[in-house]
Parts: structure tokens; C-alpha cells; sequence
């Protein structure tokens, strides 16, 4: 059976500006998800299924769906505000969407067999498809909980243009053992590397520590606990305007509770992303290089 790749492509890109998903990279105008789903189905995943809101669904079906469904099976899952369990409602004056967690649930009716995760507008390097792919090979639709990440440095994913959010990482014998989503990550003045934790504290960070760059594999029944982890999540902060229920979170609660182990694929596959509009630069030139190597076509 195939991996699947579920591709996160909800979101509007507020730092960016605009509708990154779809913002020309490559020499011949190619998308970081044109690239994604080449690395993809050359790393031997047999579906994508994209994440996306209901209000751009004919421009994105235009500009990518219809043009990759003759590469690789293509289906669309819709990240709705709305979408909630039983019993709970939208606050009033919420307009931010609930958060990478409630996107990954958004395609509970799409998947039934191992899946990974990724964000839309990062490039996550051909070798690491493979390597998640390989991984989510050898298991089977039906079976317990399964968890694993693809594992990249801090220092290799900052941006000089501004601050950038991560999934701090600390391992064991190769397996995760906690992951904590740190926001405004960048060098201060005085050089040092910090972050903020969940508790608000800004602290110092090593460039050399692992980060999760929201690349996960799992089984198909993650979508039960996802569910329940939503749910308490909606009951501790649903009332509030901004709060978001992250994907590292539940993952680290299944490590704590000891319902997974979670390797921790490390990649030596380059990564890089386009938080800032002036990142895009960089992208460009760091692909134009890999295009010219032959890792891909111009």
C-alpha cells in the first residue's frame, strides 16, 4: 500500500502577503506544491490529498489540482471554521483558523491508509519524502497508533527576514521524546538564538537542536485521538479569539502518555520556506541551484 501525503494548504499567508501556495518558484514557474508532489511520487507516495478553504477551491483546482491529478491521485479535504465536534461554536469575533491539528482533521474522511504531513509553502528536500515514504511503507491501514517525523536543524530554518515559529525537539535513542512549539524564533541583537516558549518566557536556543518542521508521518488511526485532543483543547481554549491546537501538541501528549513512539527521521535534505516576501528570493535562488545540479527539470 502506498503512503499518502496530505498537504496543508489552508492557510492565506498573513506574514507573506498573499496566496504563497501558488506564488511561482521555480525557472518555468513551478509552485512549492509542484515541487512537493514531484518529490513526493518519486519517493513513492500513490496519493495527495490538499487541504485547502472553500473560497479559493476553483482557482486551486485550476492551478495545481488539475494540473497534477495526471501525475498522481488528487483529492481535497475543506479547512472550515465551522467545523467543529458536537457540541461547540465558533466565539464571537473568531475569524483565525483553529490551527494545524484541526487542518489534519479536516481530512478524516479522505484517508484510510498511512499518511504524511507537510505545510504547502516550505520544500522539504527530495531525500526526505523518501524516507517518510520507505517508513510508512511497512505498515497497514488497520493497526494501532503510529507516529514518526522527519527531523531538521534550528539553524538551517531560521530566516533573516524575520522570526520564524518551531517544533523544538528533544530525542532519546533516535525516538522523540517531547516537542514544544516555540514562536518568534530568531537572533536577538547580541546574536543568541531565542524563542518563546507556550509560557510566554523568551529563552536561548542552540542552532544545533532539532527542529520539527510540521513533516509527520502516521497511521490512519491517529484520527480518533486527534478527536479527543481537539476536543479538550476547544474546552481549555475555545473561547478565545486567537488560540490555536497544534499538531506537535498532540503528538507530544501521545509520547507522554506512552500510546506511541515516534522516530525521528533525520534528514540531510535541504530545507527552506517563505515565511517573509523577502524570503522569496532565497527560495528562488536555492531552487535554481538544485534545477542546475539536475535534481530537477528547468
Amino acid at each position: 500500500m502506498k503512503p499518502t501525503l496530505l498537504l496543508l494548504a489552508a492557510g492565506m499567508g498573513s506574514r507573506y502577503g498573499g496566496l504563497k501556495q501558488l506564488d511561482p518558484m521555480g525557472p518555468s514557474g513551478q509552485t512549492m506544491i509542484d515541487y512537493a508532489v514531484l518529490d513526493a511520487v518519486r519517493g513513492g507516495f500513490g496519493k495527495v490529498v490538499f487541504v485547502i478553504r472553500k473560497d479559493f477551491e476553483a482557482a486551486f483546482r485550476k492551478q495545481v489540482g488539475e494540473r497534477l491529478c495526471a501525475t498522481i491521485e488528487v483529492a481535497y479535504a475543506f479547512q472550515d471554521l465551522q467545523d467543529l465536534p458536537a457540541g461547540y461554536a465558533v466565539p464571537t469575533g473568531r475569524t483565525k483558523p483553529w490551527g494545524t491539528a484541526h487542518a489534519v482533521r479536516a481530512a478524516r474522511d479522505c484517508i484510510g491508509e498511512p499518511f504524511a504531513v507537510i505545510n504547502a509553502d516550505d520544500f522539504y528536500g527530495r531525500e526526505a519524502y523518501g524516507q517518510m515514504a520507505a517508513h510508512l511503507s511497512g505498515q497497514t491501514a488497520v493497526g494501532p497508533i503510529s507516529a514518526s517525523m522527519v527531523g531538521y536543524t534550528l539553524g538551517h530554518t531560521l530566516s533573516a527576514n524575520g522570526t520564524v515559529n518551531r517544533g523544538i525537539c528533544r530525542l532519546k535513542n533516535g525516538l522523540l521524546q517531547k516537542v514544544e512549539e516555540y514562536t518568534a524564533i530568531g537572533a536577538d541583537p547580541d546574536g543568541q538564538v531565542r524563542g518563546n516558549n507556550l509560557a510566554g518566557e523568551r529563552v536561548p536556543l542552540d542552532r544545533d537542536t532539532v527542529v520539527s518542521m510540521n513533516f509527520w508521518g502516521f497511521s490512519p488511526s491517529i484520527f480518533e485521538p486527534l478527536e479527543a485532543n481537539f476536543q479538550a483543547f476547544l474546552e481549555a481554549r475555545g473561547s478565545e479569539a486567537t488560540s490555536e491546537c497544534y499538531l506537535p501538541s498532540l503528538v507530544d501528549s501521545l509520547i507522554q502518555s506512552g500510546a506511541v513512539d515516534c522516530p525521528v527521521l533525520r534528514t540531510e535534505s535541504p530545507w527552506f520556506g517563505v515565511t517573509y516576501p523577502e524570503d522569496k528570493a532565497r527560495v528562488v535562488d536555492s531552487i535554481r541551484a538544485l534545477t542546475e545540479a539536475g535534481d530537477y527539470d528547468s
